[in-house]
């Protein structure tokens, strides 16, 4: 536009009718944090660099097992006690084959790979995977990583604006340690950034456990810090992600032969073919190497390219003896199935944050993120690892000393496994009791946070008043449409105020402040429903 007209003509101008408009943010895309077994992409290193992931299938090209080299979760099988501190004996962890005890316990720690399972299954879509460190084939314990040089995985995580859920699977093998340090940062994380909101799982209960007691000792050590910013679940999983085929006798650590845990005499006789085939094996593979040298000494391409065949064949020999091992023994061998289905159950006991991430995402997608996400079914899962009660759960979902509300995920009969709980652990307050209040309001501060820095800068000034209440409006007012916010009318949904002497005074536009006002009524869940019987005297 010419700003001095000078010569005689015809001249257009074009305004903007319009104010922005503002367009609500996701609001459910987790970040994991924790161990994976790699993490690379194109020979980089992923270690501590938060990777956005559109499925599991993208997860295990970057974060996914070894192909050459995999990892195996393994259980000690042993006919003493552990000694181990926390140890306690239970139907859970002992096994009785023929006349003998065995005690089953786990030497793996990581749960980041199954949640992510769990996830994908319960309506997962996009993530954030920031691996803190990787662990080899054998690895009983990670191999820690700093993140990004000197810092924790959440100072990286404050240069990520996407993520909008912290899930932490890993940190409940910590201990208590998961609690007063792990879990009591993620919630400061997530009020600091004012964009997030922290899934957390409460320990693994032992058979001889009290749930108060485990529940005490979440809520002793947690704090009571941002707890508006976080939401608790119990009990853990019996989900049902490890298939039968996923577990052998490489998932079991025992000292001796397997013929002294399983009772069947036929095991001998599988076991000393076994034996028998593996040295056939071994012998034809040395028998192929030498072939093979012999062959490449000569000029004979033909006869050199049939011995590396041969070779080939022969290594590749090994796997189908030990497959058909393992058909053998399940075949034959009542005790070894046994002894798979009690490694394959505790395999798939785990925390319920996985699974949660995934609804939470199911539920906005389906019904918007003002939903509660409870009575929801979870998927992939047999039945809670605890059975909790209507009286139990009294004093879980109602903390009367300090609000810490734990929600507890239960079995109904004919219904299924559900999420029975929709409370923050902020369970005492009137404004964040609930998780879709403390995230709905999440969306809306963000999206009108994005929308607004389009008039930084501007003139401080009625037109751009009027410009930015008209934005905000018109965004709450399609919220409204949506069921997001409570009002027979858009008037008694919200409210937006801006302006000199509404909520600016001269001192605040001298300093170049622009004020707004925001009053929401978010819909809140109807979390008892009280139905009144009364007899009435007969009419006729």
């Amino acid at each position: 536009m010419a700003s001095t007209y000078m010569t005689p003509g015809v001249y257009i101008e074009e305004k903007n009718a319009f104010p922005n408009s503002a367009v609500a943010v996701e609001t459910a895309v987790p970040v994991f944090i924790g161990y994976t077994e790699t993490a690379s992409t194109n020979g980089k290193s992923l270690v501590g660099k938060p990777t956005k992931v559109t499925s599991f299938a993208e997860y295990l090209q970057y974060f996914g097992p070894d192909a050459a080299n995999p990892y195996v979760p393994q259980y000690n099988i042993s006919d003493t006690a552990p000694t181990t501190a926390g140890f306690v004996e239970s139907e859970d962890n002992t096994i009785t084959i023929g006349a003998k005890k065995w005690y089953v316990t786990s030497n793996s720690p990581f749960y980041m790979y199954n949640s992510i399972r769990l996830f994908y299954a319960n309506g997962g879509s996009s993530c954030y995977i920031l691996s803190t460190g990787v662990y080899g084939p054998t690895a009983a314990t990670p191999v820690t990583a700093v993140a990004q040089g000197d810092l924790t995985p959440f100072e990286v995580l404050t240069k990520e604006f996407e993520p909008t859920l912290v899930v932490i699977p890993d940190a409940v093998a910590l201990g208590k340690v998961a609690y007063n340090t792990v879990y009591t940062t993620a919630l400061q994380h997530c009020a600091d950034m004012q964009s997030r909101f922290a899934i957390l799982d409460v320990a693994q209960q032992g058979a001889t456990e009290t749930t108060d007691a485990v529940i005490s000792e979440f809520r002793n050590d947690i704090g009571i810090n941002s707890l508006n910013y976080g939401a608790a679940y119990y009990p853990w999983l019996k989900s049902a992600i490890v298939t039968p085929e996923e577990v052998t006798l490489s998932n079991i650590k025992f000292t001796g032969d397997i013929t002294t845990i399983l009772p069947e005499p036929i095991v001998a006789t599988i076991e000393a073919n076994f034996k028998a085939e593996q040295a056939k094996a071994t012998a034809a593979i040395t028998a192929a190497e030498t072939a093979l040298t012999a062959a490449q000494a000569g000029t004979d391409a033909a006869a050199t390219a049939k011995a590396a065949k041969a070779l080939a064949d022969a290594k590749a020999a090994p796997a189908t003896i030990l497959k058909n091992y393992y058909q053998g023994l399940k075949a034959n061998s009542p005790s070894y199935v046994a002894l798979l289905d009690k490694v394959r159950a505790a395999m798939n006991e785990l925390p319920p944050s996985g699974a949660m991430a995934g609804l939470y995402t199911m539920v906005d997608n389906n019904r918007g993120v003002w939903k509660a996400p409870a009575n929801v079914s979870v998927n992939m899962v047999n039945a809670p690892a605890v059975n909790v009660s209507h009286d139990m759960q009294q004093s879980l979902n109602v903390d009367v000393m300090a609000g810490k509300s734990i929600n507890v995920i239960r079995s109904f009969p004919g219904v299924g496994t559900l999420v029975w709980g929709a409370r923050t652990l902020d369970g005492n307050s009137q404004d964040w009791r609930y998780i879709n209040v403390r995230r709905t309001l999440i969306m809306i501060e963000q999206s009108l946070k994005l929308a607004a820095r389009a008039y930084v800068f501007e003139p401080n000034d009625s037109n751009t008043w009027i410009t930015v209440k008209s934005m905000m409006d018109n965004f709450l007012t399609n919220l409204w449409k949506q069921g997001a916010l409570a009002g027979a009318v858009p008037e008694q949904a919200y409210s937006v105020s801006v302006g000199l002497g509404s909520t600016m005074t001269g001192n605040d536009i001298l300093d170049g402040k622009m004020l707004v006002t925001v009053k929401v009524a978010i819909v809140r869940p109807a979390e008892f429903i009280v139905i009144t019987f009364q007899q009435q005297m007969q009419e006729s």
